[in-house]
């Protein structure tokens, strides 16, 4: 019996073994998980978003691995949620404004309310979002969202009153482009990172964006004029979302750390360092135009400008 006993065990080993490694090796590995953004890698907020996911790992014990592909080489901006729904990526940075309509809650953000940094428009966002949590994103588990500083109006010559905005081609997205319909400009539809050879080709004329893109994206090459219309300086929200089927499965602690990270970073990509770095300077609006460039005041149109675009339901 009991050498029966011991061939039998014997036999059975090989197949144990087999049968725990497996086991024991999936609990040992990383968790590995990529991340999709459509901002180069020059760019302040992807250098924020590498970060973010190196801090992840850190304070993860190295338990997840998180690899960055910048500049849609992943999924381009506009496909970026969709590349998180249906799992090409884990993790998705886009904005909002780039599926027009899309989103008809979150567009709201959008508005000219006139946000002064992009701490503000970054802070209001997120509390806009936790308070009403908008069914339109429940495909995805949402991390976190930031938005840029006052949208201001750069052109490859000067405007400075409306009549020298009247049926220039001005690259626009989402409600922006409202805006410039009603500032007597034609709206051209167009993501980022469109938009430096759109300038130069001469396909638009000019663009809405925040100062950043100066540098961030190198627009301030092929454009000519800044005008600080910042009195109906509107916003563009962004999102970090992450696939619901892979957030799902992390274990309790990783989430956590997740959210923990996510809460922090959210003045980390809004904060006046961020914008400092893209511009070279502690206070990039009022800065920029003391520094020879082409930056054009517009304060003494401000009210005209507001008028024309809180006219908003035409």
């Amino acid at each position: 019996m009991k050498k029966l006993l011991s061939t039998v065990a014997v036999l059975l080993l090989p197949a144990l073994l087999l049968t725990v490694a497996p086991a024991v090796h999936a609990a040992d590995s990383p968790i590995k998980l990529t991340y999709s953004i459509f901002f180069p890698p020059s760019h302040g907020q992807c250098q924020a978003a590498v970060a973010w996911a190196e801090e992840i790992g850190k304070r993860t014990n190295g338990r997840v691995q998180i690899q960055v592909f910048p500049a849609g080489t992943l999924t381009k901006a506009k496909q970026c949620y969709d590349g998180v729904v249906n799992g090409i990526s884990d993790i998705g940075m886009s904005v909002f404004a780039y599926t027009r309509g899309r989103f008809p809650v979150m567009e709201a953000l959008d508005l000219p309310l006139g946000y002064p940094s992009g701490l503000v428009a970054t802070r209001a966002a997120n509390a806009f979002y936790a308070k009403f949590q908008p069914k339109e994103l429940a495909q995805v588990k949402l991390l976190y969202l930031h938005a840029h500083g006052p949208g201001l109006l750069h052109t490859k010559r000067p405007v400075k009153t409306m009549a020298d905005m009247e049926g220039m081609k001005i690259r626009s997205t989402g409600l922006s482009a409202k805006i410039v319909e009603k500032l007597g400009g034609v709206p051209v539809a167009m993501p980022q990172p469109s938009t430096y050879e759109a300038l130069q080709k001469g396909v638009v004329e000019g663009t809405f964006g925040p100062i950043e893109v100066l540098k961030g994206w190198k627009q301030g090459e092929v454009i000519q004029s800044t005008t600080d219309c910042r009195g109906v300086g509107y916003t563009t929200a962004m999102f970090v979302v992450m696939n619901r089927g892979k957030w799902e499965k992390l274990p309790a602690d990783v989430q956590a750390v997740f959210t923990e990270v996510s809460r922090e970073y959210v003045d980390v990509h809004a904060g006046q360092e961020h914008h400092a770095r893209n511009c070279g300077r502690r206070d990039p609006i009022e800065d920029f135009g003391g520094a020879g460039s082409p930056f054009l005041k517009s304060l003494d149109h401000q009210f005209s400008w507001c008028r024309k675009v809180f006219d908003f339901s035409g």
